[in-house]
């Protein structure tokens, strides 16, 4: 919870008035035999007063102070008999000890380990691995726990509750001590107020730490000082982004916020340089070389590294040799060099609405392992020869030198396929036709079709937005992504089927994606058959049901609502060494080997790969394992930043939109009002229930709508709204609507 800064300053004092005593609330009446027989039953009925005190708060100590308060007792003779049967009952081994000095009830009490996540400022959850329910606990059980940090925690497995709840012991290991936020600076101190709604304390800031900070200023703070329950946590600013508003310092202040890097250290990018371009003759003995067959790369306009391209060339049977060439990245980035430690450590590139942070130097990423069209460049490649019905009859994977003929931006080689004439358009055509069919059969075997909106601004010099528009997939993007499919579906079987002399499939890193969580699934199905789909929960069915709801509802903005919602249902795919398979591509076995340039898993599948076609022996499980953990962290962390980008640049963009009305969608239903995304612009915001005066609105959580209760109105999910911006709130990043009868 924030402090308030001006108690900080001026702290009252405990008792303003320590002359005055207040009355002993608990024994009232007559002076004499009255209450002094009151007293006495009182000390009498003690041992069970306070077991049973204790016992309906087990998952919590308390301090002799404590229970002092919650009985109302302030005689010194009470006291005395409180101890004096706290000593008792812990004889009796009724009560415990913590080790801090206060007691809790003698129950069986479990500890375990997990990790700590912040819903509000009222309670937190403790996600504990092998657990099935996660542990509730209070703020005040928290031991000043924050979002991620883990933790030790203390619970009764018999609690009267339906859910566990339990007490943070310990905190093992803090996992954030930097926060970006925005400072405040008094005559006496400052006080940062982070930016992220999961920390809910502000940090104070002694002047002479201050780094040249100003009131107004973005700033990151780095704690030294963890809080208690008196002060606020103490830290330095350690780094100033700029003035709150300006974009740069916006942009930098998300980055920060997810613990993203903006510029390389210095050894990094001088090893990068240090590396310089030779095909040399040793090289290329090692090598298949495609540099005399037609070679092309297909990426977006404003691309500047590509890591990916396609060979084609008809074979004498008839068939056609297409080949997917992936930057061969680990031939520059050797183990245990700051380049490879680098890349590790960030796992991903990271795309904001202005910028790209890349996982590895622009000298690699944009230039040496970037298959720039007209020059030589090193390969790993999975060859393929595929029949006109898309049949693969023969595989290869190798490393490779391939010769780019032409860099294609998706809107050209779209432009070339739909006109029927420009360059390479025969070849355009022919993969077209391919990618189609293995599309068609991935869909007959169970993959789902989920078409997810791409949100895009068209910014000013100074990152104002002028614009936002939807970006539209059209057959060129799906061409790509088909043969991107094949080539790590193909890369994945490869490697399991390759068994050593016990049978055993060697090591691997697999991009896995789980079954759905069945009770998730059945309340989705439950909730899109009211607007007439029926959602089958196992096999065929589903994914069937799901694509015929997905074509059906795309392009309709009062039911692609639902396409949000089922994705939800989903488990989220992630980086495993359990080859598992991917539920939603229905393939069983499937990697990430295309984007190395880009992910740090690609990279490892690349070493993988080789390791195994040198025959060499499986690799050990535990290290991987824990770099696919890394990597999908770090994954996360890319796509929250990426989200809170284009959040801060909607609600800068509709902060100048207020007099206009917008139609819109209910996207959701909260018990403080209904969420609204707005056709045009694909920007959400909330009506408040508060601001809705024509009624008085409940929500009816199981029908996913709020009724008033007066007329009975009803507003349910994807219902179409008229609404005007009322507020936007850029620290906060949400825009308050209201609704336009």
């Amino acid at each position: 919870m924030k402090k308030d800064k001006n108690k900080q300053e001026n702290p009252a004092p405990s008792n303003p008035n320590p002359k005055k005593k207040k009355k002993n609330t608990h024994f009232k009446g007559k002076k004499g035999g009255n209450k002094a027989n009151k007293q006495a039953q009182f000390i009498k009925a003690l041992p069970q007063r306070i077991a049973d005190f204790l016992d309906s708060r087990s998952n919590k100590s308390f301090g002799v102070k404590d229970i002092f308060k919650a009985f109302s007792i302030e005689d010194g003779e009470v006291k005395s008999a409180v101890i004096q049967t706290l000593e008792t009952m812990l004889e009796a081994e009724a009560i415990v000890m913590a080790s801090d000095g206060s007691f809790r009830i003698n129950k069986e009490m479990k500890e375990a380990e997990g990790t700590v996540d912040f819903v509000n400022q009222r309670f937190a959850f403790i996600v504990c691995e092998g657990m099935e329910t996660d542990i509730w606990v209070s703020a005040d059980n928290l031991l000043f726990a924050l979002d991620g940090d883990k933790v030790k925690v203390q619970y009764s497995p018999n609690t009267r509750s339906k859910r566990i709840e339990g007490e943070v012991i310990e905190i093992i290991e803090r996992v954030k001590t930097e926060y970006v936020g925005k400072i405040d600076v008094r005559e006496r101190y400052a006080f940062v107020s982070a930016d992220s709604r999961k920390m809910h304390m502000d940090i104070f800031v002694h002047h002479d730490k201050l780094n040249g900070a100003k009131t107004g200023d973005k700033v990151i703070a780095k704690i030294r000082k963890w809080h208690n329950e008196t002060s606020s946590p103490t830290g330095d600013v350690i780094k100033v982004l700029g003035q709150a508003g300006t974009h740069q310092a916006e942009m930098h202040a998300i980055l920060a916020e997810y613990g993203l890097p903006t510029d390389f250290p210095e050894e990094v990018e001088k090893e990068a340089k240090a590396i310089k371009w030779k095909l040399l003759k040793t090289e290329l003995k090692k090598r298949k070389d495609f540099r005399e067959i037609t070679t092309f790369t297909i990426d977006p306009d404003d691309a500047k590294d590509f890591d990916d391209a396609l060979s084609v060339r008809t074979l004498e049977n008839g068939n056609w040799e297409i080949g997917v060439h992936i930057a061969d990245v680990t031939h520059y980035i050797k183990p245990d060099t700051a380049l490879e430690k680098e890349a590790n450590r960030r796992a991903t590139s990271v795309y904001l609405v202005d910028r790209v942070v890349p996982m590895l130097p622009e000298a690699l990423s944009n230039d040496l392992c970037s298959l720039k069209p007209n020059e030589d460049r090193l390969t790993f490649s999975a060859v393929f020869e595929i029949d006109k019905n898309a049949k693969i009859h023969a595989e290869w994977f190798g490393r490779t030198v391939i010769h780019s003929n032409r860099r294609f931006a998706y809107e050209e080689a779209q432009q070339i396929m739909e006109a029927g004439k420009g360059d390479y358009v025969e070849e355009l055509k022919l993969l077209n036709s391919l990618a189609k069919k293995m599309a068609k059969a991935r869909f007959a075997k169970g993959a789902i079709n989920f078409e997810t909106t791409e949100v895009k601004f068209k910014l000013d010099e100074n990152g104002k937005p002028l614009g936002i528009f939807v970006k539209e997939r059209k057959d060129a993007h799906r061409l790509i992504e088909e043969f991107m499919l094949l080539a790590n579906k193909k890369v994945a079987e490869f490697i399991f089927n390759q068994k050593n002399k016990a049978g055993e499939n060697p090591i691997m890193v697999y991009r896995i994606h789980e079954k759905p969580d069945l009770e998730r699934l059945q309340n989705f199905a439950t909730f899109a058959q009211k607007f007439g789909y029926n959602i089958a929960t196992g096999g065929k069915a589903l994914a069937t049901s799901i694509n015929r709801l997905v074509t059906e509802t795309t392009g309709s903005p009062t039911l692609s609502f639902l396409q949000t919602l089922a994705i939800r249902a989903m488990a989220k795919a992630r980086y495993s060494t359990e080859p598992i398979g991917h539920f939603g591509l229905a393939f069983e076995h499937y990697t990430h080997f295309t984007s190395p340039i880009r992910r740090y898993p690609d990279m490892m599948v690349h070493r993988l790969v080789q390791h195994y076609l040198d025959k060499k022996a499986s690799v050990d499980k535990t290290e991987l394992e824990a770099f696919c953990k890394h990597s999908t962290n770090m994954e996360k962390r890319a796509a929250d930043a990426e989200r809170a980008s284009i959040k801060y640049k909607q609600v800068e963009y509709m902060s100048m939109m207020e007099n206009k009305v917008f139609e819109g969608t209910i996207s959701g239903v909260t018990e403080h009002g209904i969420y609204v995304e707005m056709t045009e612009t694909k920007c959400e915001g909330m009506v408040r229930l508060a601001d809705m005066f024509d009624d008085h609105y409940e929500l009816d959580a199981a029908n996913y709508c709020i009724k008033g209760r007066k007329r009975g109105n009803v507003l349910s999910f994807g219902d179409s709204v008229k609404v005007r911006i009322k507020n936007t709130d850029l620290e906060k990043r949400t825009i308050d609507l209201s609704l336009v009868k």
